[in-house]
């Protein structure tokens, strides 16, 4: 396991904007990634780093019906969780589904990255086992696995260890299956209420500030993505809605400066005294055609995607606040519900010492009254057999109000430091995307400032006679 790819990591640079945050490893280390002092009780602790490398896309068992791609996952860390401090398995995307999929269901209060969809990625052409599909898939896996590995706590999860080390991963899939960390879920008496008292349209009667501020600001920065994607798009020549006539408007712009090489490569043919200036001319628009290319293929391309995947897991965050509101909302319902049933057994009880009848209890209670004289249940035995079975009600509901709501302090607590984390990877990603877009335009047109650069004593030599 350890012993396949052992420089792995000789290539890497792991201060670069692929390492967690920019760290220096020969520095004090102190930053996100490392054993540090949490400055507040809501701020993430890292026990130390993982950084993670996804590469080497491998078709396997080729020219079957079962072919499939396989990566090289490397992982190098200094978490006593893991067994060692490098690590080089091979992968299938189905490895990072399971991965993924069970992250969410033992980790419900993190943020867990999504997954490129299966089948199909923006901007690639071509079937899934094509060099450029894998690529794009590949880079995409890579960044899934750079989420997870600067999570403090995923990237301490033995699930994700397995993932990293195992050499028997589908044993360990099949156990984990089996046998998932911690106890299972029993349904409760939250799950036996009717959908009409907790349903999914209900709202939180008293909001946070601080998680209205939250979604406020996600509100905010996705739409700022999305706007972003859209003009992007339009730069590089499509939009969603008509993206094949836009793709071919805009291989028609790289079409028109090879068309207008060869026309004045044309030219060159006629004008004796100058071909050669004009050939060198002509070989320039070829160049710059090229480059229009390579830059729309190594930098605009890989921006779009980024920035879509950056969307996505915003949405993902977003998640995680909506079922915080939902852990508050089951706490309110339930509260609601347990003062019902004691205003009933109180009622009852009044009824049966003759303090108190029906009157001034509302129509609701008058009604339940005559409707349980027709039935013949208004004798205080039955009264009092009914109060014994609400007794019993309230107080499995007393439990269930108080488990929920140390369960929604409790996932509040959580996702506010979920969100400090959210906040460092998202700062994170968003330096590496606009340096890298950055860099991919000043190569461009630096290049391209060379090329014409070339261009220019050949022309100035040419001779006009006045």
């Amino acid at each position: 396991m350890h012993g396949e790819e052992e420089d792995v990591f000789d290539s890497v640079t792991w201060e670069s904007a692929s390492a967690p945050y920019d760290v220096d490893y020969t520095a004090k280390q102190t930053g996100p990634g490392f054993k540090q002092k949490p400055h507040g009780p809501h701020d993430p602790k890292w026990e130390g780093y993982l950084i993670t490398i996804v590469k080497d896309p491998l078709k396997e068992l080729p020219e079957t019906k079962d072919a499939y791609v396989s990566y090289l996952v490397s992982a190098k860390t200094n978490l006593p969780i893991f067994s060692s401090q490098t690590s080089s398995v091979r992968r299938r995307f189905q490895d990072f589904v399971f991965l993924r999929d069970h992250l969410v269901k033992d980790f419900p209060a993190c943020v867990v990255p999504v997954l490129p969809d299966k089948h199909r990625l923006e901007y690639i052409t071509g079937d899934r086992f094509s060099p450029e599909f894998m690529e794009r898939r590949r880079l995409e896996l890579h960044r899934f696995l750079q989420r997870i590995a600067r999570h403090p706590m995923l990237q301490r999860s033995t699930l994700l260890r397995a993932f990293l080390e195992s050499t028997e991963w589908h044993v360990y899939m099949h156990q984990h299956l089996a046998h998932p960390p911690g106890p299972e879920p029993t349904p409760g008496l939250i799950d036996n209420i009717s959908d009409t008292l907790l349903n999914a349209f209900a709202r939180v009667r008293k909001p946070d500030e601080r998680f209205l501020e939250m979604r406020e600001s996600v509100d905010k920065f996705e739409d700022g993505l999305v706007l972003s994607e859209r003009l992007w798009n339009r730069i590089r020549g499509r939009t969603n809605e008509v993206n094949a006539e836009q793709d071919r408007l805009h291989e028609d712009l790289m079409t028109d400066y090879h068309d207008l090489a060869v026309a004045v490569q044309g030219l060159g043919f006629l004008e004796s005294g100058i071909t050669d200036p004009l050939n060198h001319f002509s070989n320039t628009l070829l160049e710059f055609s090229a480059l229009l290319r390579h830059k729309t293929q190594t930098s605009t391309d890989p921006f779009l995607v980024h920035l879509h995947s950056l969307l996505t897991y915003s949405h993902a965050n977003r998640a995680v606040l909506k079922l915080r509101d939902q852990k508050q909302l089951d706490f309110e319902e339930l509260s609601d519900y347990l003062s019902g049933v004691t205003l009933e057994r109180d009622r009852l009880s009044a009824i049966i010492s003759g303090h108190a009848g029906s009157s001034g209890l509302g129509l609701s209670a008058y009604l339940k009254d005559k409707v349980d004289a027709i039935r013949g249940a208004d004798d205080d035995r039955s009264r009092v057999e009914k109060m014994r079975k609400l007794d019993i009600k309230i107080k499995e509901l007393q439990d269930a109000v108080t488990t929920a709501h140390e369960t929604s302090d409790a996932f509040s607590d959580e996702t506010l430091r979920e969100q400090k984390i959210f906040q460092h990877t998202k700062e994170a990603e968003m330096k590496e995307m606009l340096s890298n877009l950055a860099d991919g335009e000043i190569e461009f047109y630096q290049s391209a400032i060379d090329e014409w650069d070339r261009i220019i004593p050949i022309i100035q030599r040419i001779r006009v006679d006045v």
